[in-house]
């Protein structure tokens, strides 16, 4: 049903918020007005929602930052801390409802971005931000249903848990079916499971075994099957949706037990259409960065084939509770389980101040960055311990800069520190690993920018300087150089930094408002299945390099061009190969031009040689 709300900036105490003035807002949202405020409350007045054919009446919140507070009637109901769970609360009887929720800034580490300079004041106003509602049902229902997949060796099953709520003492049966999603024929399965308990609320799981079950895979890899789970108990029923994966980590991900070299791009302020520009720039993953993923963010990835890596909400240097992160863990597994493209989770992101800012590329630079990386150390053993709680799918405890031991590093050469030339002595001299969590530049998404939350342009302007267009070009050299240089790296795990702008400026390929920097092609070109490259676009002996992240073998027709001088040849590659197709000698100003096609899609590649 429809709700009004009203909203007013409070002092955050332990009494239910009596402010002198409401203001109108819209929820769900993010009132602006309210940009800074330690505590905000939200009211909203209905008459009693139930009719005659519904006893139970429930507010549904989503995305409820962060710390929550729900009263009715001046009653207080419910507290809730984790923002990414949603929170239902059991309305009492009475002919008018007055609802007051009381949402907090973060009164612990774990406000994630939110809690930090990286986005702009507004974006986190404590508030209810995904979904408000009051949901009425009959008596005896299903007040919660969730579906967990499970593949195991001998087949598949859905684990299903439901949340019965009665007036009255039951003993009945909650019958349950397993269907494809879509209009499918058969593969549909039935079972039954008692329920038996006094006046309440009961929880029943039970596992459902799949006959025959269609998996789901990432975008380039297969098809995305689904299934609807329905409970139905007396005259009530409820879905929920979802899929068939399982994903590991040993050297490399899996999915479904096979090998997928995951091409990603970080998430800071994550939306459906972010998703969708994924898809478009080849990636198979997102990275939701130190924050819950919105309820339509996770549907995405699965209806569009998108590998989901859902960070805890951590962020920023700092002790912190592992009790609070271990149950913390534990409900964000609870939350995302159910979706199929649920694949990795990152505990503590970011765990050290940044130690190498504005250092260039000489002999006394780098012993400073070394120098710096050992000063800069960190103990993992309370992310490695929150970590341990998710067992369904891979975790990274510690996503940071080389030199801390992280488990996925973050690269920025030539934008924070050195050029982009010395990529391959920091992955030698830190020994980094294949999981690359975050690479990239930053570039002004606008001239003068007046809001650049996470932006600091005094540390780069030797970047941004000349203005929008050059700061754009500078941003693509690096993401299209680094990228090439990580893919001929075999790193299998690889994921730029990221997707969209949250301000005026930033690291995104995309503006905040959604146009496409050059930075974005770049990606797009560098992130193709297979592609074509030169092992380095300076002068020299430089190989031409084939790299091919696809699990079966394929018949190539490979061409090249240098000042005009044309080369054809044919290649037969393995699965996941890089293959070195010939060695040119190249001179400053050369114009090299490289494709590849397996006949059915055709990759270029563009080269001026420079100094």
């Amino acid at each position: 049903m429809s709700l009004e709300w009203r909203g007013a900036a409070v002092a955050p105490d332990d009494e239910m918020p009596t402010p002198e003035a409401w203001k109108p807002v819209t929820v769900p949202g993010r009132p602006e007005q309210f940009a800074g405020a330690d505590a905000v409350a939200y009211e909203t007045t209905v008459s009693d929602p139930r009719s005659a054919d519904d006893e139970h009446a429930f507010l549904v919140l989503e995305g409820a930052f962060a710390h929550t507070r729900v009263w009715c009637n001046g009653e207080l109901l419910a507290s809730h801390d984790a923002y990414f769970e949603p929170l239902r609360v059991a309305l009492p009887d009475a002919e008018e409802l007055r609802v007051v929720v009381e949402c907090r800034a973060p009164e612990d580490r774990f406000g994630g971005l939110h809690a930090t300079d990286q986005l702009p004041a507004e974006r986190c106003v404590p508030g209810i931000w995904w979904g408000a509602e009051i949901a009425t049902r009959p008596d005896p229902c299903v007040r919660e249903l969730s579906a967990r997949p499970r593949l195991h060796d001998d087949g598949a099953a859905v684990e299903v848990t439901a949340t019965v709520a009665t007036d009255e003492p039951l003993d009945d049966r909650l019958t349950l079916s397993l269907r494809p999603e879509g209009d499918v024929r058969g593969g549909g399965m039935m079972d039954r499971a008692r329920v038996s308990t006094d006046a309440g609320t009961e929880t029943v799981t039970y596992a459902m075994d799949v006959r025959d079950p269609s998996l789901w895979w990432p975008h380039d890899r297969g098809e995305q099957s689904r299934y609807v789970v329905r409970a139905k108990l007396g005259d009530d029923e409820h879905t929920a949706t979802t899929g068939l994966a399982s994903v590991e980590y040993d050297d490399g991900l899996t999915v479904n037990g096979e090998d997928v070299r995951v091409r990603g791009v970080t998430l800071v302020d994550p939306t459906v259409a972010d998703v969708e520009r994924a898809v478009r720039a080849n990636a198979n993953l997102v990275r939701v960065r130190a924050q819950g993923a919105p309820p339509d963010v996770a549907a995405a990835c699965d209806e569009h084939g998108v590998l989901l890596w859902q960070d805890l909400p951590l962020s920023g240097p700092g002790a912190f509770d592992p009790e609070r992160g271990m149950d913390l863990a534990e409900r964000l597994d609870g939350t995302y389980g159910r979706h199929p493209s649920f694949a990795a989770v990152g505990v503590h992101d970011d765990p050290v101040s940044p130690y190498a800012d504005g250092l260039g590329s000489g002999f006394l630079d780098r012993l400073r960055f070394r120098f710096r990386a050992w000063r800069a150390g960190y103990d993992a053993a309370d992310a490695d311990a929150v970590g341990e709680t998710v067992e369904s799918v891979p975790t990274f405890p510690v996503v940071g800069p080389p030199g801390i031991g992280p488990d996925a590093v973050t690269l920025y050469p030539g934008w924070r520190y050195g050029s982009v030339d010395d990529l391959e002595w920091l992955c030698e001299r830190f020994d980094v690993g294949d999981v690359i969590a975050g690479f990239g530049a930053g570039s002004l998404g606008r001239p003068d920018p007046e809001a650049a939350p996470g932006f600091d342009r005094s540390c780069h302007d030797r970047h941004v300087e000349d203005g929008v267009d050059a700061s754009q070009a500078y941003q693509a050299n690096v993401v299209r150089r680094v990228t090439e240089q990580l893919r001929q790296r075999e790193a299998t795990m690889l994921v730029a930094d990221c997707l969209r702008d949250a301000g005026d400026a930033g690291m995104g390929l995309v503006t905040a408002g959604g146009d496409e920097k050059p930075a974005y092609d770049a990606l797009t070109n560098g992130y193709e299945p297979t592609q074509i490259v030169l092992s380095d676009p300076r002068p020299g002996e430089r190989e031409i390099v084939i790299l091919h992240d696809r699990p079966a073998r394929a018949a190539l027709t490979v061409e090249w061009d240098r000042n005009g001088d044309r080369e054809q040849v044919e290649h037969t590659v393995g699965p996941f190969a890089r293959i070195t197709v010939d060695t040119l000698s190249l001179s400053a100003g050369d114009d090299v031009t490289l494709a590849v096609t397996d006949g059915q899609r055709v990759a270029t590649n563009e080269y001026t040689i420079s100094e």
